[in-house]
């Protein structure tokens, strides 16, 4: 979605192809931006707990079958 050029002096934002000097935008626009980034943080740590979540659901499973199988 966006891509944020970290330099002290001169940030560049790139989005949809096109670079824009941060300090050249708007407050609000500096806003959007920033729940923008926000946004993508937590989209990712979410994902992330969704891997870890899924990784754990399989070894439970995997537990349970090598339980079962005392039962056949």
């Amino acid at each position: 979605m966006t891509e944020k050029i970290i330099d002290n002096k001169n940030p560049v934002l790139t989005f949809e192809g096109k670079k824009y000097n941060v300090n050249d935008l708007s407050n609000d626009t500096k806003e959007i931006i920033k729940g923008l980034q926000i946004a993508e943080t937590q989209l990712k740590m979410h994902e992330d707990t969704l891997k870890l979540l899924s990784i754990g659901r399989n070894s439970l499973a995997m537990q349970l079958r090598e339980k079962l199988k005392n039962y056949e």
